[in-house]
């Protein structure tokens, strides 16, 4: 049976070969198991987005991020972006994203097929995660290494995330063109409307541009754009997203973009997050490295709604073809949080911020330091009287003379300080300063918190000495809380990117600068600047609360400082290089500021200014200053400092020494009925 071999004895190697085979695939499973559960486990690298620090307002929200690129990207939910636009970037990027692992490997060979074909690299098939992997973790080089990271990434993301979060992610941070990361920013900057808004048109458009930002930018290339806006409704169409007929429809759509000068790509408060940006590191110990890469929340006092409503205000009153500028900011005088900054009227045009800036004339919104300072040393009353006339002034012992004027050269004769507050008059403030010496009105303004260099001038009373806006707000913030002097607040607290605490403002305690009846005397006379002979009046139409306030004009700046019980705001408005303003310019300032202020606080009842104690109201007559009697035609109530009121009664007109009427503030109405009557009347 020499011929006869055993069939076993050759199955053995080709068993041994299956167990080999069969173990080395079990070896592969598990090394490929380890392999995914190691992916899984790694932590990604930080993306580079993540590593900027984020400015949060005082709701926990983020409002901007600090970057040094420059990068403009506002952050939204998928909810939150139009279902057209979500479907486009699919149909034209990576239409099988919801069944791929990351990797849209029939996609590959096809593009391996193609690119052997040419002999050369033109098809690419990279899915939505490895584009998020590369932008997010990788530079764009095109190198074995570089490849290996992306694959490496993407499973890694495509097992740590669901596929919303990854498109979310990537539509968050895929590059539109002209600084706008993101589908939220592109949108608001090309078409000035909010991702979920887009329409079709405006979806297939935007779609299109990631594949060559500058290529497809309708701004740069108007015919790519729309050839490339035609390509993506057609794959929409291919997809079954929309039918032919709507894709043509959209095709011939006119679209409306922004021009590229106005885009409203505006980031809120820009002027206030390079403000935070500055204050951060000068003042709290933070390199500008860990703002611009340590990932730190630093959470501020900007309250959204204020903030929005000054930059609507500043966009209804500003002219964004004329040169004129403007500054905002807004203290709560409650606790000295700054609430909102605008430092100019187009961010993107010109970044100073002019709410800092310590170089302009706040002309007559001074003058309430000046008679605080009055009333405050006893030495003048609501009712104390001086002659509106052309004046000479003599001080330094004679050596020197100084001669004011009134606007338009209007002169009043024999007026008193709340007629001279509400209608700015120059002659009666020179006058004050004489009287009280400029000595102890800067003393004073140093106590508000001003640190502007003053000169001890008599035109000090008419604010010749520079001082910046945000001071302005600070000064006038001790008035509306009865005296007490908070200094600005702005930034609450800062952790790192691990949320440990670096920084907690410390709780400020008030400091008592001023007595409470002397801020509430001069609050009372400045309301009066909103009544019918104030220079405010033109805006007590818009002003539905106590407000009380100041306006300033000098040659090249106009103003208005204000406050209610919860809001201190200074308005500044005027041209940057030295030049002058004329009167209709100067009138932005005071709608603005009354804009904001009703805008800012619609959810807020209004508010009387709290009558502290030690204060005093009486019914006087204007022309004697005296008390009034019964007799006496026009009776004005006055408050005053206890024991600084008039005691002798008015016998000017032939009446019995009577009392008009007792007064007792705390039963009083807070304005007089009548004037009360007048403006409701008016309105």
């Amino acid at each position: 049976m020499a011929g006869h071999h055993h069939p076993h004895k050759r199955k053995r190697p080709l068993f041994r070969l299956a167990m080999v085979l069969l173990g080395l695939l079990g070896l592969s499973i598990i090394a490929g198991s380890v392999l995914l559960a190691y992916l899984y486990i790694k932590p990604l690298p930080v993306a580079e987005t993540e590593r900027s620090s984020r400015l949060l307002d005082n709701r926990g929200e983020v409002i901007a991020t600090f970057s040094s690129s420059g990068r403009s990207s506002e952050k939204v939910t998928l909810n939150h972006i139009s279902p057209l636009l979500i479907r486009a970037t699919l149909a034209v990027e990576d239409r099988k994203f919801y069944d791929h692992p990351g990797f849209d490997l029939k996609g590959m060979a096809r593009a391996v097929l193609v690119n052997l074909e040419h002999m050369n690299s033109k098809q690419g098939a990279s899915t939505l995660t490895q584009q998020l992997a590369r932008n997010l973790y990788l530079s764009h080089e095109k190198t074995l290494s570089r490849k290996l990271k992306e694959a490496k990434f993407t499973v890694q993301m495509e097992m740590k995330y669901t596929k919303d979060e990854i498109l979310e992610m990537y539509l968050n941070e895929i590059y539109y063109g002209h600084g706008a990361y993101g589908i939220e920013s592109a949108s608001r900057m090309y078409f000035g409307k909010s991702a979920k808004e887009l329409n079709l048109a405006e979806s297939a458009m935007l779609a299109g541009i990631p594949k060559g930002p500058t290529y497809y930018s309708p701004y740069n290339h108007f015919d790519n754009a729309v050839n490339r806006q035609k390509t993506v409704l057609n794959s929409m169409v291919e997809t079954g997203d929309i039918t032919q007929a709507e894709a043509e429809e959209a095709a011939s759509a006119k679209l409306v973009l922004l021009p590229q000068d106005r885009q409203e790509n505006k980031v809120i408060a820009s002027f206030f997050r390079d403000y935070i940006g500055g204050l951060v590191t000068t003042k709290l110990n933070i390199t500008e490295e860990q703002l611009e890469q340590g990932g730190l929340n630093i959470y501020t006092t900007l309250d959204p709604q204020a903030q929005q409503a000054a930059e609507a205000a500043v966009a209804k009153e500003m002219d964004s073809k004329s040169e004129l500028e403007t500054a905002l900011v807004s203290i709560d005088p409650r606790n000295g949080h700054i609430k909102a900054m605008v430092g100019g009227k187009n961010y993107r045009a010109n970044q100073y911020n002019h709410a800092l800036a310590k170089t302009r004339q706040p002309g007559s919104t001074f003058k309430p330091i000046m008679y605080l300072t009055a009333v405050a040393s006893r030495q003048m009353t609501g009712i104390t009287m001086f002659n509106s006339e052309p004046t000479l002034f003599h001080y330094d012992n004679n050596r020197k003379t100084y001669q004011p004027s009134n606007f338009g050269d209007k002169y009043f004769g024999e007026i008193n300080m709340r007629e001279a507050i509400a209608a700015s008059d120059n002659i009666y403030a020179v006058n004050t300063i004489m009287q009280i010496g400029p000595e102890r009105v800067m003393d004073m303004a140093k106590k508000l918190g001003i640190s502007s260099p003053l000169e001890p001038v008599p035109s000090l009373a008419l604010g010749t000495s520079p001082i910046s806006p945000l001071e302005m707000a600070s000064a006038f913030a001790v008035l509306a809380s009865n005296g007490q002097r908070i200094p600005p607040v702005a930034v609450l607290r800062i952790t790192d990117a691990a949320g440990r605490t670096l920084y907690t403002s410390p709780e400020e305690k008030g400091e008592q600068v001023v007595e409470p009846a002397a801020a509430y005397v001069l609050t009372r006379m400045m309301e009066g600047v909103f009544d019918s002979g104030g220079t405010g009046r033109r805006v007590s139409s818009i002003l539905k609360r106590p407000v009380a306030g100041k306006t300033g004009t000098t040659d090249t700046d106009a103003w208005l400082v204000g406050y209610t019980p919860e809001l201190s705001t200074a308005v500044w408005v005027g041209y940057d290089k030295g030049r002058g303003i004329n009167s209709s310019e100067g009138r932005h300032a005071a709608p603005i500021f009354a804009e904001y202020t009703e805008k800012a606080l619609e959810n807020v009842p209004p508010k009387i200014f709290p009558i502290p104690e030690n204060v005093v109201s009486t019914y006087i007559d204007p022309k004697t200053g005296k008390l009034a009697e019964s007799s006496c035609p026009d009776k004005v109530l006055e408050v005053f400092i206890k024991g600084t009121e008039p005691l002798e009664y008015c016998d000017a007109h032939g009446g019995t020494p009577e009392p008009a009427a007792p007064a007792d503030p705390r039963k009083q109405e807070e304005r007089s009925w009548w004037s009360d009557f007048k403006r409701w009347w008016i309105e």
